[in-house]
């Protein structure tokens, strides 16, 4: 990566903490332009609030090319009744602006945490229409309580249809990857995948993409560590430093 193009951690928890005042005109004239400049980024906030309360929506199947799915779906949640859903907006909410700051246009796939779905075929359309340089959907996994830890989950190839996508998707996961435990501190998942990683041809989000897209799943919320730190405020607002810091890398060195 090149010096005046380098993102570091330290660099985006400063920046997402932030409140000085606008720069004066002989700032603005000298200051190079932001590192994702002309970048476009989507981000992909798992599930929604109002998904339970309305399956006759979520239920209806969708297809994603590999099978039939549904439209989408609830989410997990810790013990406490911490929703995933409202993590992923959380986490959402505190990672466009610091994107924003870095130069990007951000694109969301839902507005707010009130809503119902949209489908996954719909999500990634917004990305592609958006022609984001990259997607990045946030997640939280819920699985046994004996495991802990983050992983990246990669589009698998399904022939004819996200060639394209596969080796930039897979450059962009080890760069999440790779700022997610430096920032978080996590370990990579002790239960799935290898080395932080999964790869997958079940999810919509990644078969539909036409643009680099990883999944994150940030932490188990069904384990009780993992879940004390994704209920944190202050621990989400290091995820998202985090995730801003990994798709800098990206666009950035590229």
């Amino acid at each position: 990566m090149r010096a005046d193009k380098a993102v570091t951690l330290a660099a985006l928890v400063a920046l997402s903490t932030a409140c000085g005042g606008a720069p004066t005109s002989a700032q603005q004239h000298h200051a190079p332009a932001p590192p994702l400049a002309g970048k476009v980024v989507a981000i992909d906030p798992g599930h929604n609030g109002g998904n339970a309360s309305h399956p006759e929506v979520i239920n209806k199947l969708v297809d994603i090319i590999t099978q039939r799915k549904p439209c989408n779906t609830t989410g997990t949640q810790t013990r406490a009744g911490y929703t995933e859903h409202a993590f992923t907006w959380d986490v959402a909410r505190r990672l466009t602006p610091i994107l924003e700051k870095m130069g990007a246009t951000v694109v969301l796939t839902r507005p707010d945490d009130k809503g119902v779905g949209p489908c996954i075929t719909e999500r990634a359309a917004t990305a592609n229409k958006a022609k984001a340089d990259a997607v990045v959907s946030v997640h939280a996994d819920g699985a046994g309580a004996g495991g802990h830890g983050f992983h990246v989950i990669l589009p698998g190839l399904v022939q004819g249809h996200n060639d394209a996508i596969v080796d930039p998707s897979r450059r962009l996961g080890l760069a999440v990857r790779d700022a997610y435990r430096e920032g978080t501190g996590l370990p990579y998942a002790t239960y799935i995948g290898k080395d932080g990683l999964d790869t997958r041809t079940d999810l919509g989000g990644l078969n539909l993409s036409t643009r680099p897209a990883v999944f994150v799943e940030c932490g188990n919320m069904g384990n009780a560590g993992d879940a004390a730190k994704l209920s944190d405020p202050a621990f989400r607002e290091r995820i998202a430093a985090s995730l801003a810091a990994g798709v800098g890398k990206y666009l950035g060195g590229r």
